[in-house]
């Protein structure tokens, strides 16, 4: 998710690779005439920070939980320089943005980007777009995964747009639909 707000903007996610980082760098720079203040990697896979050298290369601060941090360093050379815990208050162009951490689900360390302006919650690979399967495991809390969405959802349950990782934007019926897929698990 691109949050641009006048000449500014985040990114959350990096695309998996150096090329696509590049391109999508440069896209927002000279298209969209903003200055990419921040990249948030909402977990530790390499479909959220397998560009993220590129973001360093290009000087853009970069911002991960803790153990997205923890974790990345196992596994790859390039990790966020900046952590935090639960929760990061960024402003871009003035107007608020959220990065929090409620839980344990897709991984151990995924977190949700909200834009209480616009009441937007990118839900990265936590959120299921509407008939998508469980996916990927591996690094999964099955057994956490309902009750970290119903604790997003008790504090941002009032959004209007939900985005997951893969596939559709929705709304809240996002949330409901990945409760009721991990429920008794």
């Amino acid at each position: 998710m691109i949050i641009v707000n006048g000449d500014e903007a985040v990114v959350f996610d990096t695309p998996t690779t150096a090329t696509a980082s590049t391109e999508l760098i440069d896209w927002i720079v000279h298209s969209l005439n903003c200055k990419i203040i921040a990249i948030l990697p909402t977990h530790f896979h390499s479909d959220c920070l397998g560009g993220i050298a590129t973001f360093h290369e290009r000087n853009i601060s970069s911002y991960a939980h803790k153990r997205t941090i923890e974790y990345a360093n196992e596994n790859i050379k390039n990790t966020p320089k900046n952590e935090f815990e639960t929760q990061l208050e960024l402003m871009v162009g003035g107007k608020k943005i959220i990065a929090e951490f409620f839980g344990e689900g897709h991984t151990k360390d995924n977190i949700i980007g909200y834009f209480p302006e616009e009441k937007v919650i990118f839900g990265g690979c936590l959120i299921k777009s509407l008939n998508a399967q469980k996916g990927y495991l591996g690094d999964a809390n099955v057994k956490d995964w309902s009750s970290t969405v119903r604790k997003l959802k008790a504090k941002y349950g009032g959004a209007r747009i939900v985005i997951p990782g893969h596939g559709k934007v929705g709304g809240i019926d996002l949330l409901d639909y990945t409760i009721n897929l991990f429920e008794d698990n």
